[in-house]
């Protein structure tokens, strides 16, 4: 009596896996990029509130030029803002990257017809795309 298996047990194991691996794969794989994505939403939120906050102490909003630093550090340049609080406007005192590792694009005024844009330029980190690769932005609902 021979113990262990046969070469076609063996095949007909690995062809079973094969076909587990090719169909659950994918799915657990997409998890991580739709909670990247989820991610860069609520920071753009964030990023959004400590606008208004910005704008409801000064005036205004900060330019495209002095972008989402003007949350942090205190503008030199451009339009100052008279009432910048020392601890700034964003809790840790960094202006977050996006889930890939991004900064951030900010644009004032907007060009989706809003005050201001703010955009993660998605998976592959540049404008435009589509699914992952796809620009999330505040005008986004």
């Amino acid at each position: 009596m021979r113990k262990g298996f046969t070469l076609i047990e063996l095949l007909v194991v690995m062809v079973i896996l094969s076909i587990l691996v090719a169909t659950i794969a994918p799915k657990i794989m997409e998890k991580p990029q739709q909670a990247r994505r989820i991610k860069a939403k609520m920071d753009i939120q964030n990023l959004e509130a400590a606008l208004k906050m910005f704008k409801l102490d000064n005036g205004f909003y900060p330019s495209t030029e002095q972008g989402l630093k003007a949350l942090v550090e205190k503008p030199q340049t451009g339009r100052i803002p008279k009432h910048w609080p020392p601890q700034g406007y964003l809790e840790k005192g960094v202006v977050p990257l996006d889930p890939w590792g991004n900064p951030y694009v900010y644009i004032s005024p907007g060009i989706h017809n809003r005050d201001f844009d703010i955009i993660s330029y998605g998976a592959d980190g540049e404008e435009g795309g589509e699914g992952y690769d796809a620009d999330i932005g505040n005008w986004e609902e």
